[in-house]
């Protein structure tokens, strides 16, 4: 079967470079599912999930906005700022949440409510791909043979 080869990279360098035979990234206008011989395609993103699959085996990242670059064998995200599932502080993003939620809410003089409701946006969405890796790491109950 066909691959991706599939690259993320930030300002920092270079985050992943693997093979994959499904990738999914958030479009601004929606999910993006790509496959290996993909139409070729340039698109900007926003925050959320990028989900990276090969041969069954799932890796998550959250990326903060950026570019997705798709030719035919190849998928090259231009990220802001992007983090693996993993390394993803969940108390410093719940922190970060619930001041940009009471900001909002509070509304102080002075405060420039789109950028808050972006950084809402992005807590948010960090501490979703953090969920969706906690839960697909689960391991299945035992199977029980009755006889």
């Amino acid at each position: 079967m066909a691959k991706l080869q599939v690259e993320l990279v930030t300002a920092e360098g270079r985050l992943l470079s693997r093979e994959a035979d499904f990738v999914v990234a958030p479009g601004v206008e929606g999910e993006l599912g790509v496959l290996p011989r993909h139409i070729p395609l340039l698109t900007p993103l926003r925050p959320g999930e990028v989900m990276v699959r090969n041969d069954g085996d799932e890796e998550f990242l959250f990326v903060a906005g950026g570019f997705l670059e798709v030719l035919p064998d190849r998928v090259v995200i231009l990220a802001d700022a992007a983090e693996r599932a993993e390394d993803i502080d969940e108390a410093r993003a719940e922190e970060a949440r619930r001041r940009a939620q009471q900001l909002l809410e509070e509304q102080p003089e002075g405060i420039d409510t789109g950028a808050t409701a972006l950084a809402l946006e992005r807590a948010v969405m960090r501490l979703r791909v953090a969920e969706l890796r906690r839960r697909h790491r689960r391991e299945p109950p035992p199977t029980v043979h009755v006889e």
